[in-house]
């Protein structure tokens, strides 16, 4: 379970993805979906908008044990005391040279004194147009 954040965080959306990554990369689906509300919006690679937590954990349950997600933020924001979203670019693979470079972007929520993701959506990059 994710732990509470009791401080002010002057960059939500960091922390946020620095736990998203190691609950991916570790492969716990249950701190996974701990991250999200539980109305969560989520975008995955599937073709459909999914919503809700359980949702959310059904798909990283989906995902093999050996991915990876190679994360680097690009831009985060701050609405208030309780809005927060931001862009990052995302690089998921394994060790058998898969690789799927997307971009990311998220809004989060707090909720009580911590951060969840409200909205999830990810886009394949594509380099040949």
């Amino acid at each position: 379970m994710t732990e509470p954040m009791t401080e002010t965080v002057a960059d939500p959306v960091r922390v946020v993805l620095e736990r998203w990554k190691a609950a991916f990369d570790g492969h716990q689906v249950g701190a996974m979906a701990d991250l999200f509300t539980q109305d969560a919006l989520f975008q995955g690679f599937g073709p459909k908008v999914e919503a809700g937590r359980d949702a959310v954990h059904a798909y990283y349950a989906a995902v093999p044990d050996d991915r990876t997600a190679d994360v680097t933020v690009l831009n985060t924001y701050t609405i208030g005391e309780d809005a927060a979203g931001g862009f990052a670019d995302v690089t998921f693979s394994d060790p058998h040279g898969w690789a799927a470079p997307v971009h990311l972007s998220l809004v989060l929520r707090r909720e009580h004194d911590t951060w969840r993701i409200r909205q999830y959506h990810v886009s394949r990059v594509v380099t040949d147009h």
